[in-house]
Order: C-alpha cells, then sequence, then structure tokens
C-alpha cells in the first residue's frame, strides 16, 4: 500500500474555491491526499478555515498573520483568538517575512517583531512554524535562528542555497510546490537538500504546474514525480520519505486524519 501525501501548506478557504471545493477535495483525496495543512493569513481568514475543517476532516487548521499583514496589534488580537482554539491547531501559519513587500526598514522591522512573537508561541504551544520568506530568505533563516525556533517549515522557499543549508543543519524543513515543473531555480534546490528535509506543498491555489492556471492539492503527484527523478528514487520509496518526513514535524495532530 502506497503511503499517503500530505499537503502541508494550502489555502483552501480561499474563495477561488467557493464554486467546487467539494470536488477539489474529492480529486485530493483520489491522488492520496490524507491530509492538507490549511494555512490562514487573517484573523478573517482563520475563523473561516477552523469552519471548513469542521465540515471537511481532509482539511488541517494552521493559524497565522501573513507578513502582508504585518501589526502588533493584529499579531495580539491573532494571538488571542488561537489561545480560544489552541488544541485545534496543527502549526502556526503562515507567518514569515516578505521585503518584496516591506520595501522599507521600519516596516521590515514590524515584521521581525510579528514573527519573533510567534516564534515564542511556537515554542510555548510545541507547534510547528510554517513561515514565509519572499525576498528575505537569508533574513527568515537568520531569525530564527537567533529565536532558536525549533520546528519549522519554510514554504515555498526560493532564497539562496546556503541559507536553505543552514535550516537543514538545524533540523528544519523545505516544502516543495508543484511548480517545481517548471521552475530551474526550484529544480536547483532540490537537488541540493537532501530527502530527510524535503515535503510537499500546493499552496493551492497559486505555484501549480501551469502559472496561469488554479492550483489544487492533487497537483502534489506532479510535484512528487520531479522530486523522485531528480534525487533518483522510485516513487513508492520518496512517498515513504515524505511521510516519515511530515509525521517527525507535525506529530500526533495528524495522525487521526491517516490512520
Amino acid at each position: 500500500m502506497s503511503h499517503p501525501l500530505i499537503d502541508t501548506h494550502a489555502h483552501l478557504c480561499d474563495d477561488r474555491f467557493d464554486a467546487d471545493r467539494d470536488a477539489v477535495l474529492a480529486r485530493a483525496h483520489a491522488a492520496g491526499v490524507t491530509a492538507i495543512v490549511a494555512v490562514s493569513e487573517t484573523l478573517a481568514d482563520a475563523q473561516r478555515t477552523l469552519a471548513l475543517c469542521d465540515s471537511y476532516p481532509l482539511l488541517k487548521p494552521a493559524c497565522g498573520l501573513y507578513p502582508g499583514y504585518a501589526d502588533l496589534d493584529q499579531a495580539e488580537a491573532m494571538i488571542a483568538f488561537m489561545q480560544q482554539h489552541q488544541q485545534r491547531w496543527v502549526a502556526i501559519g503562515e507567518v514569515g517575512l516578505d521585503y518584496m513587500l516591506a520595501k522599507e526598514e521600519p516596516q521590515r522591522a514590524v515584521q521581525r517583531a510579528v514573527l519573533s512573537r510567534f516564534v515564542q508561541l511556537s515554542e510555548a504551544w510545541d507547534l510547528p512554524l510554517n513561515c514565509h520568506s519572499r525576498g528575505a530568505g537569508k533574513q527568515v533563516v537568520e531569525l530564527l535562528l537567533q529565536e532558536d525556533a525549533k520546528r519549522v517549515q519554510l514554504h515555498a522557499y526560493h532564497g539562496p542555497h546556503k541559507a536553505a543549508l543552514q535550516a537543514v543543519e538545524a533540523g528544519w524543513y523545505l516544502s516543495i510546490p508543484p511548480a517545481v515543473v517548471r521552475s530551474g531555480q526550484l529544480r536547483e534546490l532540490v537537488v541540493k537538500l537532501p530527502l530527510h528535509a524535503l515535503l510537499l506543498e500546493s499552496d493551492s491555489p497559486v505555484l501549480g504546474p501551469q502559472a496561469d492556471t488554479r492550483n489544487e492539492p492533487a497537483n502534489l503527484t506532479q510535484s512528487l514525480a520531479v522530486v523522485a527523478e531528480l534525487h533518483g528514487l522510485a516513487i513508492p520509496a520518496l512517498r515513504e520519505r515524505l511521510w516519515e518526513n511530515s509525521l517527525r514535524l507535525y506529530g500526533e495532530r495528524l495522525v487521526p486524519a491517516l490512520v
């Protein structure tokens, strides 16, 4: 029996799925995806994600403040909401830095302060951090190392390879989206990363195999094929490794959905 696939980062509450979410999740299940970490970006996102997870057992909720919305007051409001539902979350995310959005140092300083706050929460609650790092891969890794973060997933990482390897040395994970089908940069990264540090994600509805087409979790099978080819590994063996990696990071909060 093939090991299940876990989509470790997706935005299933996005309104682009409102018309056919049932069909999207049915296709994911048919493709062997048995759990989807549903990340959120705002408080409204988090509230909707929790409600969707009640309706769709395939979805597992994560809660965070996207760096584009970084604000210390909003972060505290989010944390207050998270505390009300603490036992529901499988991860804190998505959180991180985005220096493509924050062009000036004062904005970047706020993003760093918010991320530090979520790192502290991750440590207190022993939950993984599901981290965004667009335009700030090196800076995210540096901050997380300074904060001594333990359980980290760098999602859709596009930063320097040296920083990625520092993340691996720290025991963290990097998740690969279906855009690896068309991205030479992602392929180069995958080749450099050891198998024990790899996860799969869809980042639905974006980062799909086709740039101009809505992405969905079923496309993990395309990422799987590319990663297997790049590492010279049979697909069943890679599925087993990815399953083990996902459970090492996410642990027992995902297990009930998978057994």
